[in-house]
């Protein structure tokens, strides 16, 4: 399934902040994680992803240090800063209110057109 942009640039801050609220991480590690939670459905791309992390970092949202990695290997990592829970907060009550008004809407429609048993309209 191919997400469009806009759906995927809305979802990504609230999926980096959720993620961080775990603990701190890599880059690489909470692409992977994104992958593993979305079944494989998202795949970020570094030239997304990092764009993305150092804006956050320069919103106040996320700390970054580099630290040598169990591998040996120099990584920058990202953690929450308190704005950034509070941003993840917010924005975590805001996705609640969208899927519930989506849900509502589609349930809606459901019950005007009818569904056949493969969960498609008739």
């Amino acid at each position: 399934m191919n997400l469009s942009k806009d759906l995927m640039a809305a979802s990504s801050t609230p999926l980096v902040l959720g993620i961080l609220a775990d603990g701190e991480s890599y880059g690489y590690d909470i692409a992977k994680r994104v992958e593993q939670l979305s079944g494989g459905a998202l795949n970020w791309t570094d030239g997304m992803l990092y764009p993305l992390l150092h804006r956050l970092e320069q919103q106040g949202l996320l700390a970054a240090r580099w630290r040598v990695a169990d591998s040996g290997r120099k990584r920058k990592y990202y953690a929450l800063t308190e704005q950034g829970m509070n941003s993840l907060r917010e924005q975590r009550h805001q996705w609640q209110l969208i899927t519930q008004t989506l849900n509502r809407v589609w349930d809606d429609a459901q019950q005007v057109q009818g569904v056949d048993g493969h969960g498609q309209f008739a």
